[in-house]
């Protein structure tokens, strides 16, 4: 199953390190979890905090145990295809987040929100598009869902993996719709 996922960070240094982790199925299920900094996590901008609000003293108080985010990471997400729309940077923070909890850093891998877009489209549309015109079609439909995202994300995880995941399922129901036309001429 394809699994959307955002992180959101202490900073944007060598340094970071991740406060917020959010993932939604693409049946629609979802978790989020604040983190509890591990004792050697001690880099924090100010900035970052500006951008998502969430206090490094939340973090302290309300977080999830960095250990157990990332066993549970482990436990939900190991049979699954991971995305995320800025894969280097939240795979910087997964792997974090990973050694950090004594877990191999490369035990989940992410890989590019557009892989999902156009792996989904070309799926639903192999069999009704002329293989000439199938590339031009799904990049078109990919291109239409992401321009109908928000310019500005959310940054807080839950909502911006929300907004992958929505992105999507308008390039499932696009190729759909699609399909349906084509096939029905």
């Amino acid at each position: 199953m394809k699994v959307f996922l955002d992180f959101e960070a202490s900073s944007l240094s060598d340094q970071s390190y991740p406060v917020e982790v959010a993932w939604v199925f693409e049946d629609g299920c979802a978790e989020s979890h604040l983190i509890k900094p591990a004792p050697e996590w001690i880099e924090w901008d100010p900035r970052a905090e500006a951008i998502h609000g969430i206090s490094r003293a939340t973090l302290v108080h309300e977080g999830e145990t960095h250990t157990s985010v990332a066993t549970r990471m482990i436990e939900v997400l190991s049979e699954h295809e991971l995305f995320a729309s800025a894969p280097s940077w939240d795979g910087k923070w997964l792997s974090v987040l990973l050694r950090g909890g004594g877990l191999p850093r490369h035990a989940l891998r992410l890989r590019d929100t557009d892989d999902a877009l156009r792996a989904t489209a070309t799926e639903i549309l192999r069999t009704v598009v002329p293989a000439g015109r199938l590339e031009v079609e799904v990049d078109g439909l990919v291109a239409a869902a992401n321009a109908a995202k928000s310019n500005t994300p959310a940054h807080r995880a839950l909502a911006d993996a929300m907004g992958e995941y929505e992105t999507w399922c308008r390039v499932r129901q696009a190729a759909r719709a699609l399909a349906a036309d084509k096939d029905s001429r």
